[in-house]
């Protein structure tokens, strides 16, 4: 089977972990990478070339190549969400990565440019927009509505009903209960506990594990 020739946005740890997914789980074979120009330090990336995001369709173009997005969350999705833009003004399709390890019940209702790994459980009647990132093993229930340029982490539970606004970032182990709403633009941070709906750039973070005044060397029994 011919697949279809890819190149991979970044040349970090989410790109090089991108490119392993699509290479070994997917339609897609990755040719090259590509960066903007300040970002180019090496001229290959795991045996692939390296090319001015600048000049890319002039070495890919977008009527023969597809182009992935692997950024992370940085500036609260801020930036993917740009050079996702960037790459659609360019003429570019953009690919979506679902591992066969995810299991999937929503008719893959969701949109392109997205990143979900393994282990992750969608519902049925769940809705995923663009440039959505949910990293492993998270639960997303039945009638949820993830909207375009969040990022999920892991071991996350979104109970069913959940509509979560565009621009989010979640992080790992925390707990959405049925039926809420949360705002764009989001943070909510490891372990948190949502049992209300969250206005717009809301924080919430959970309190941190504090360390014991005994020393472990002095208990007797674990």
């Amino acid at each position: 089977m011919n697949k279809q020739p890819l190149v991979i946005f970044g040349a970090g740890d989410i790109a090089r972990l991108a490119a392993y997914y699509f290479s070994e789980d997917s339609a897609y074979d990755v040719v090259a990478f590509t960066v903007d120009t300040p970002w180019l330090q090496e001229n290959s990336c795991d045996g692939k070339p390296v090319v001015p995001f600048e000049t890319l369709a002039t070495h890919y173009p977008p009527e023969h190549y597809e182009l992935f997005i692997a950024l992370s969350y940085s500036g609260l999705n801020r930036l993917r969400r740009e050079k996702y833009l960037a790459a659609k003004a360019q003429g570019y399709r953009l690919a979506s990565y679902v591992s066969s390890r995810a299991t999937v019940l929503n008719q893959h209702q969701h949109g392109d440019n997205c990143f979900i790994l393994e282990d992750n459980t969608i519902q049925p009647l769940v809705r995923i927009g663009n440039n959505v990132t949910l990293w492993s093993g998270n639960h997303i229930g039945h009638h949820s509505v993830i909207e375009d340029h969040c990022f999920l982490a892991s071991h996350i539970v979104v109970s069913g009903g959940v509509h979560i606004g565009p621009s989010c970032f979640i992080g790992v182990n925390a707990t959405l209960r049925d039926h809420i709403c949360i705002g764009a633009e989001c943070l909510i941070g490891a372990g948190a506990l949502m049992l209300a709906d969250a206005e717009p750039q809301g924080v919430y973070m959970a309190t941190a594990t504090e360390r014991s005044r005994v020393p472990s060397s002095r208990i007797k029994r674990i």
